[in-house]
């Protein structure tokens, strides 16, 4: 019996003796072969895999030495009477024809896999995956080199971990805790910041007495992830955590419910075909014992979204845990490509992280992404990817988890490195084309004119894409299908000069047969969708681009829907394939005039721009406003009824704000640009889209520089070092300032320079310099008293209030305090107001006056629940509970504190740890309850 090893150094084994499996190059070509056991690997692909994608000349001809050296080896290995392990070649493929069970890492999966099944037995469940774990010798293929190698180590060491997860879980299900605390204790100190292992661990330790370790092991991960990822522990950590903190059963406690994704656009209507494809797909879903990954890769319009979505929702019941999309926009007529951190923290978002536990870095997300998914069944479709490096950061690595990415690109980087397999996809077949018209257009229409039918096949090149919209337009009269395959030939030939060869453009003549058949207002719209810049446009913005009203406006979306020029992907939401917003955008070129096109342009810019301001005012409505003059009265903006529809409508919006604003800095409406940028810049801030308030500032200060409006560039100045110091970037964030600075003297705006002086103070105190922040401050000061801006002299009086307190001049605070409570009064700054009596609050406690202290407090809870503020709320009962406790009062402080870490709890914010620590300080106290029952 031969057996073949992974899970450690790459080793052979025959009848319990191990067996000489030749030079590292050797064992690196047995690996590639090994992983794909009892399946083909192309020669490209195993050169990839031992060579990388710059192999060397003579990679082909050692590979294929070392392929006869391995046959040479498994010749001797195998045993007497029995013919050796098959090492096959054909159709440029090698295949080791082994029972995958004779190689560790398939046999791991096989284990996990069984153990993970529903209906498996508790105790059955326990030995499997303690088998599967036990088959782990060290490091996977140790020694060897290269991307594979080190890309596969990974993905398998994290189906390790998360085996091991289940196995702790399951020992705890069955009253074993000790069992494998050990294994759990060396796996979480190599894998810190895993925090599923945490989980489990702490819990198995309390299980068995041991809660002051558990304890420990969280306060360690919960500083690694704090130094090394920027983040503090997901709520499921804190949970388990409180849990022990309160003495309660962990492994009792069930995970808390969390709401499962479901983001797929909706299924394609009349969707027909493409058997074989569907079948290798369903092929991939039942390999549950790893991640699953497949490129569906073809030209554009051959339906590749379409297969995938098909598919999706065809098996979307076996993801009980959801299912991711995002529309990667790989080819985007306009070169908006998605980032992949937007992508990776859209997903974030879908999976309920709170944006105050998103890490600022790409590595950072992606990591915290990974973590979220671990142990999941989830469907991940990555649409229109560009290549390989856009789409590993949005790869899950859990097994069972499967991934569908499309692209017009091989991604061959994904099949060598990752494992993905190919479903390479290219226009339909004959019958399968003639199939979609004969669905779409009934059997009788289609059976009675075959030839025409064939004619218009071959017009539409046989691409998806082209077939539908002909198929549309088919349905808009009786007319013979004859007469259509006539006018497909003449237009074809009419655009001749056009064809380059590719079906992709040859479907230009059905484009446009179906654009000569709308309506000329319909047509008109069409033309200036090419000039949208966002990756879907709604039918407010559709109405503002067209200077239409918005009913008529649905109109014109719904009659280009009918003819399949449009997909209406969400409700009330439009998106165009790229090869209908490059036909839409050549058309409009051809045929407006530059100041219609212009005339669009500023329209619908005035309506993002007005609308997301009206937004802003109901997020934030004592924000300094800036100027931003009426719009053009075809370009009406979005009415907002309260603080849910506003960030509603930013929420679906903000990747289009981003694209418009982008737009407007790249094509010279610079006024649009900064505009945009203020309006959207309180929604990134509180939803924690850090890096999108850098780039969106950054665009905004390239186009305020070639305006003559000096406040508008000083705002940029100071709002980009903002973002940049939001981010950890001082460095980059003060000569930005400075800068600022210098313009607003340059143009005589106090209040402007009093603004940057601020920021100034707060890029010293987050270093801890109180003393410099008091300078600035008091300079702000000044200036607002100059210029008569009482909210800003109330707010740097807080300023002053605060920094005095950090620096322990309580006397000193109390008097800035005092005179800026004065002044909130006056303007009605209500959220301003509490933060002053927190301030007093503080230098009451610190001066030992606890009574006064407990009533500024009061003071401050009465306004942040008048205005609804939960987390000042929650701040606030922190201070009054630290008053609590040093005047005497430690039942008075547990109150507080628990009502704290309740709201934090719900808000998932990251502060409350340190709460719960104060509260396990606390002398006990009978029959604790725990805060979800207070």
């Amino acid at each position: 019996m031969i057996e073949f090893r992974l899970l450690g150094p790459t080793e052979v084994w025959a009848n319990g003796r191990r067996v000489d499996a030749g030079q590292p190059q050797q064992r690196a070509v047995l690996a590639g072969l090994l992983a794909d056991a009892g399946r083909s690997v192309p020669v490209d692909t195993l050169i990839d895999r031992v060579w990388g994608q710059d192999p060397p000349r003579g990679a082909r001809p050692s590979l294929q030495a070392h392929i006869t050296r391995i046959r040479q080896m498994l010749e001797q290995a195998g045993e007497p009477g029995r013919p050796p392990v098959p090492l096959v070649f054909a159709a440029g493929c090698y295949l080791l024809d082994v029972d995958p069970g004779q190689v560790d890492l398939h046999r791991f999966r096989l284990l996990a896999a069984q153990a993970r099944a529903p209906q498996c037995p508790d105790e059955l469940r326990v030995d499997l995956l303690r088998q599967a774990v036990e088959l782990w010798r060290g490091e996977p293929l140790a020694g060897l080199r290269g991307p594979w190698m080190a890309q596969s180590r990974l993905a398998w060491q994290r189906e390790y971990l998360a085996a091991a997860v289940d196995w702790g879980d399951a020992e705890l299900k069955v009253g074993n805790p000790g069992a494998a605390i050990t294994l759990l204790s060396d796996l979480t100190a190599e894998h810190p910041l895993t925090e599923s292992l945490a989980v489990v661990l702490m819990r198995a330790l309390a299980a068995a007495g041991r809660p002051a370790e558990a304890l420990t092991h969280y306060e360690s991960i919960r500083q690694h992830l704090v130094a090394e990822l920027g983040t503090d522990p997901s709520a499921e950590l804190q949970a388990a955590y409180r849990s022990i903190l309160q003495g309660t059963e962990p492994a009792a406690e069930p995970r808390p419910a969390e709401a499962a994704p479901a983001q797929l656009p909706a299924d394609v209507s009349g969707f027909t075909g493409r058997t074989e494809h569907l079948d290798q797909l369903d092929a991939r879903l039942r390999e549950t014992s790893t991640v699953a990954i497949v490129t569906v890769a073809g030209m554009a319009g051959v339906g590749k979204t379409a297969l995938a979505l098909h598919w999706a929702h065809r098996v979307a019941d076996q993801f009980p845990d959801g299912q991711l999309y995002v529309n990667l926009r790989g080819f985007d007529p306009a070169g908006r490509v998605m980032d992949p951190a937007d992508a990776v923290r859209g997903f974030l978002d879908a999976l309920g992280v709170a944006p105050g536990r998103i890490p600022a870095t790409l590595d950072g997300q992606a990591a915290l992404y990974r973590s979220q998914l671990a142990g999941k069944r989830i469907l991940v479709v990555l649409d229109n990817a560009r290549d390989a490096e856009q789409v590993r950061p949005l790869l899950p690595a859990t097994a069972g988890a499967v991934a569908v990415v499309t692209s017009r690109n091989q991604l061959t980087a994904l099949l060598a490195v990752e494992g993905a397999r190919p479903v390479p996809l290219d226009v339909l077949p004959e019958e399968e084309a003639r199939d979609l018209l004969r669905r779409r257009l009934g059997a009788d229409r289609t059976d009675a004119e075959p030839g025409a039918v064939a004619d218009i096949i071959a017009a539409c090149a046989r691409l998806p894409i082209a077939l539908a919209i002909t198929a549309a337009r088919a349905l808009q009269n009786s007319f013979p299908l004859a007469a259509l395959a006539a006018e497909l030939h003449e237009t074809g030939a009419r655009l001749d000069a056009l064809d380059t060869g590719d079906p992709g453009a040859q479907v230009r003549a059905v484009f446009a047969c179906s654009y000569a058949a709308l309506s000329p207002a319909t047509a008109r719209l069409f033309r200036l969708l090419g000039l949208h810049p966002g990756p879907d446009v709604s039918v407010a913005a559709a109405a503002a681009l067209a200077g239409l009203p918005t009913a008529p406006a649905r109109r014109l979306l719904a009659e280009l829907t009918h003819a399949n020029l449009l997909l209406e992907r969400a409700p009330g939401r439009y998106v165009c394939h790229d090869l209908l917003r490059t036909y839409a955008a050549d058309l409009t070129e051809t045929h407006d005039p530059d100041a219609v096109r212009r005339a669009a342009t500023v329209r619908l810019l005035d309506h993002y721009a007005h609308s997301a301001y009206a937004a802003d005012r109901v997020l934030y409505p004592v924000r300094e406003p800036i100027e931003i003059p009426l719009g053009d009265p075809a370009a009406d903006s979005h009415p907002f009824a309260d603080h849910r529809a506003a960030m509603d409508w930013l929420t679906a919006e903000h990747p289009v704000l981003l694209a418009a604003a982008k737009h407007a800095a790249d094509n010279g409406f610079d006024t649009y640009a900064w505009q945009l940028a203020w309006a959207i810049d309180t929604f990134l801030f509180r939803r924690g889209h850090w890096y999108d308030r850098v780039a969106i500032w950054s665009n905004a200060e390239r186009s305020a520089d070639r305006l003559d409006n000096l406040n508008a560039r000083a705002l940029a100045y100071r709002e980009v070092a903002r973002s940049n110091i939001d981010i950890g970037r001082p460095a980059e964030a003060r000569p930005h300032l400075h800068r600022a600075l210098e313009l607003c003297v340059q143009s005589g705006n106090r209040a402007g320079q009093a603004n940057v002086h601020n920021n100034l103070a707060y890029l010293n105190a987050r270093e801890q310099d109180y003393q410099q922040a008091l300078a600035h401050t008091r300079e702000a000061l000044a200036l607002y008293e100059a210029a008569g801006n009482l909210r800003g002299q109330a707010i740097a009086l807080s300023g002053l209030g605060w920094y005095n307190d950090m620096l322990g001049e309580y006397e000193e605070a109390i008097v800035y305090c005092r005179q800026a409570l004065e002044l909130q009064a006056q303007v009605g700054d209500r959220r301003g107001e509490a933060d002053v009596w927190d301030s007093l609050g503080y230098a009451h406690h610190h001066l030992g006056r606890y009574a006064e202290a407990a009533e500024c407090y009061e003071h401050a809870l009465e306004v942040v629940r008048e205005i609804g503020d939960r987390h000042a709320e929650a701040e606030i009962l922190v201070h009054l509970g630290d008053t609590h406790q040093a005047s005497g009062h430690p039942n008075d402080a547990r109150t507080a504190w628990t009502a704290a870490v309740t709201i934090l709890g719900e808000l998932e914010h990251t502060d409350v740890d340190e709460i719960t620590a104060k509260l396990a300080a606390l002398p006990a106290e009978p029959a604790m309850r725990l805060p979800s029952q207070l």
